[in-house]
């Protein structure tokens, strides 16, 4: 690949896209490929949505930017429509997950200090990612995204992920924990979801330490597991959650959402962006949520989960080689018996994107619109490349 002007940070696949449609893209030699990735759960409406792409040209016609020194009713509308359709009660726009993530840990620290706690404690989950600043990075599990960059940043506890007696071991002997982190369902560490026991039990023992229960629902929200949020399918509400990703489908926004005290946790010169929530921006939004409402895809991503789920399994489990197949909605992974990220290569050679995490987990995050014919097509074509793969494997 020739030389850019470009920081080396990405290991970049030998391609670039000109041209994308629905769950379609077109290479710059004009090869097409089926998109199951969807820009890493980003584009849950697939590209070049007509109504993102209208709200984008209309409101660029009309105004950009203004800043968060004068009232933004586009803001207003959307931080409305997305407390309705989240049951939060506060809204903080910002410009990606990380950010949102660096502004719950900040509502974190300012909860323990009103509780009078000096030092106060995140608990967060190994295996998690939370973002790549210091302290989401701190707050991610993963010791080889984290190495070069100490000092990493104090106040973070980590703990087993799904372990509901070592949440609790921790919460007896410290009295320093202000807040829990957790995603309901990891996705960079190996599509593996919460039980709801976990789950029901990390919001009562929040409740019984006085902390804030945070969810991390950057890539689950916005439709990708079957309800607007993943923590709906439960009869509590969290006290905080950040979203991203599909929030704008390709436009750069997230949002720190909050209920209850921690509502009321920020004021005036606590946390701010510049370019967080700008009227272009917060168009987007409001054309994210309102097609996700109208076409109801938080229901189609649960039934096309259900559908690429059932035929995975019918083609891959018992196989040599294949572990597990999970996932929750529109999140799903096939955990093979050792490391496979040649598969992507191989996958973009037959014209299919996917995507592998935790080194053997293949990770497909295909798009909310995906149509019964192409949800097969995804099904047919990974299986049989899974399959010609494992052939040449030796056992593990």
């Amino acid at each position: 690949m020739a030389e850019t002007a470009l920081m080396h940070t990405y290991g970049r696949l030998p391609i670039a896209f000109a041209e994308g449609k629905g769950s379609r893209l077109t290479d710059t030699e004009g090869k097409h490929y089926l998109d199951a990735l969807c820009g890493i759960a980003v584009c849950g409406l697939g590209h070049a949505h007509p109504a993102v792409t209208r709200a984008i040209s209309e409101q660029a016609a009309r105004l950009v930017h203004t800043s968060n020194l004068y009232r933004i009713p586009l803001q207003e509308a959307a931080g409305q429509k997305l407390a309705e359709l989240s049951g939060m009660e506060k809204i903080f726009f910002c410009n990606s997950g990380a950010e949102a993530n660096e502004g719950a840990i900040k509502l974190a620290r300012l909860h323990g200090h009103k509780k009078g706690i000096e030092v106060p404690h995140v608990l967060v989950m190994e295996n998690a990612f939370h973002g790549r600043t210091l302290a989401t990075l701190t707050a991610t599990g993963n010791r080889k995204v984290q190495a070069g960059f100490e000092p990493l940043v104090t106040g973070f506890i980590r703990c087993a992920y799904n372990d509901l007696d070592a949440v609790r071991n921790i919460l007896e002997r410290r009295q320093d924990v202000a807040a829990i982190l957790v995603e309901p369902v990891q996705g960079e560490g190996g599509l593996r979801a919460a039980s709801d026991e976990v789950m029901n039990g990390l919001r009562q023992l929040c409740d019984q330490y006085g902390l804030l229960l945070m969810l991390d629902e950057v890539q689950t929200g916005n439709g990708r597991t079957g309800t607007y949020y993943a923590f709906q399918r439960f009869d509590w509400k969290p006290d905080v959650v950040t979203t991203a990703k599909g929030l704008g489908n390709g436009f750069p926004i997230g949002a720190v959402m909050a209920q209850g005290a921690a509502a009321e946790l920020f004021q005036p010169g606590h946390h701010g962006s510049t370019y967080g929530g700008t009227p272009l921006g917060c168009a987007v939004v409001l054309a994210v949520l309102e097609t996700l409402e109208k076409e109801g895809l938080c229901q189609r991503a649960q039934q096309l989960g259900e559908r690429i789920m059932s035929g995975l399994n019918q083609q891959l489990t018992g196989l040599a080689g294949v572990l597990d197949i999970r996932g929750r909605g529109l999140m799903i992974g096939i955990e093979l018996d050792q490391p496979c990220g040649e598969l992507v290569q191989q996958a973009l050679d037959a014209g299919l994107l996917i995507n592998v995490t935790a080194g053997q987990v293949v990770r497909l995050l295909p798009p909310l619109t995906f149509t019964d014919q192409e949800a097969d097509q995804l099904v047919e074509q990974l299986s049989q490349l899974i399959k010609n793969w494992l052939a040449t494997r030796s056992p593990s």
